[in-house]
């Protein structure tokens, strides 16, 4: 029996190694290529007090780019709108969302009034929490530019971790693309092969209304890749880039937003009937195993395996090395969250975010 488990540890252990060094190369950073097309930025805020001057200051102080602003008050409980209507700048609009109707979550249903409002062909729907560097839209600019049959352009920021959980399960956004997506497929049409973030996405006006925009993800709270795939299904090309070095992006500021947080949407990635045992096996034969089993020749390669793994994305997406270290413990957390969540949902528990509940992925 132990035989048969080291060799599922090192069988394990060996995918995503060989994924990572497949997908690196492959996920690229934006080419220092400038273009001149204008741009709607989108920030949808609920209750962003702490979060929103940095994110309109980060953004107005973009360089070589024709920009508008547009942010929208989600109806926040906080000193939010005041912050907004603080600023003075003709770049920047700033105006409050109607009452969130049945059916929608309330970001999707920001976004869809922040992109009626856009003027400009490219609009870039920006999370309140990231922090674009000065060349950032020129360059998004640049690549859509450069590459007219790309609809649909997200980024990955680097994620800025404080808090113990911050760190321990964060880097995971990473490690689930680029050990376990073949990134070969990226740029494509096929939506079982969909990767995006939802913290920073670039669209084309045009492509955005004729694949239904938000409104056609307006009960999804995995907003960013829901959309990707709805993109896909209506026939446009999709793809993912590297974005630590024109973004950062601090999600959460205490363990428990870090477990909420990613509570909320894990039954629309992982915490499925089919998929979670299959990625329980995934990562648990990989990323625990090895680090339970006594120490043969198998199980020390299975380890070094992983840790090889792990450290390659932690040191291009600057993750830190506690994370490496602790692989064992982050993976255990990551699942138990992913089975809380599924439970919950069979249960009928509905998580609750920014003061508002999420009874299910059809009724959200």
């Amino acid at each position: 029996m132990t035989r048969k488990l080291e060799k599922l540890a090192l069988s394990a252990a060996f995918l995503p190694l060989v994924m990572t060094l497949l997908n690196l190369p492959r996920l690229r950073r934006l080419p220092k290529q400038f273009g001149a097309a204008p741009i709607s930025v989108l920030i949808p805020a609920r209750d962003e007090e702490d979060t929103i001057a940095e994110a309109i200051q980060t953004v107005l102080a973009s360089r070589g780019v024709v920009l508008e602003l547009i942010v929208v008050d989600d109806n926040s409980s906080d000193g939010t709108l005041n912050i907004l209507q603080s600023y003075d700048d003709p770049r920047l609009r700033v105006f409050s969302a109607p009452t969130l109707p049945d059916g929608w979550c309330g970001k999707n249903h920001a976004c869809a009034v922040l992109a009626e409002a856009a003027q400009y062909d490219l609009m870039v729907f920006l999370d309140a929490d990231v922090r674009l560097s000065p060349d950032a839209l020129s360059r998004l600019s640049g690549l859509m530019s450069h590459q007219p049959d790309v609809a649909f352009l997200s980024g990955v920021p680097r994620q800025i971790t404080g808090t113990f959980l911050e760190w321990l399960l964060l880097p995971f956004i990473h490690v689930l693309l680029v050990g376990y997506l073949p990134m070969a497929f990226d740029k494509g049409k096929d939506p079982a092969f969909s990767a995006a973030c939802g913290q920073l996405v670039m669209v084309r006006s045009d492509a955005y209304r004729a694949s239904g925009g938000h409104a056609a993800i307006r009960h999804r709270l995995h907003d960013g890749l829901a959309l990707a795939r709805q993109f896909r299904k209506q026939g446009f090309i999709t793809t993912l880039f590297d974005a630590t070095d024109i973004a950062s992006c601090r999600m959460y500021r205490s363990a428990g937003e870090v477990w909420n947080g990613l509570l909320k949407n894990a039954t629309e990635g992982m915490a499925t009937p089919k998929g979670l045992p299959v990625w329980t096996v995934l990562l648990g034969a990989a990323q625990i195993l090895p680090f339970i089993l006594p120490w043969t020749k198998v199980t020390g390669l299975a380890r070094g395996m992983t840790l090889l793994a792990r450290s390659l994305i932690a040191y291009r997406f600057q993750q830190g090395w506690r994370t490496v270290l602790l692989a064992p413990l982050g993976t255990t957390a990551l699942l138990l969250l992913q089975w809380q969540a599924l439970i919950g949902e069979r249960l009928g528990y509905a998580p609750r975010w920014r003061g508002r509940s999420y009874p299910s992925k059809t009724d959200a």
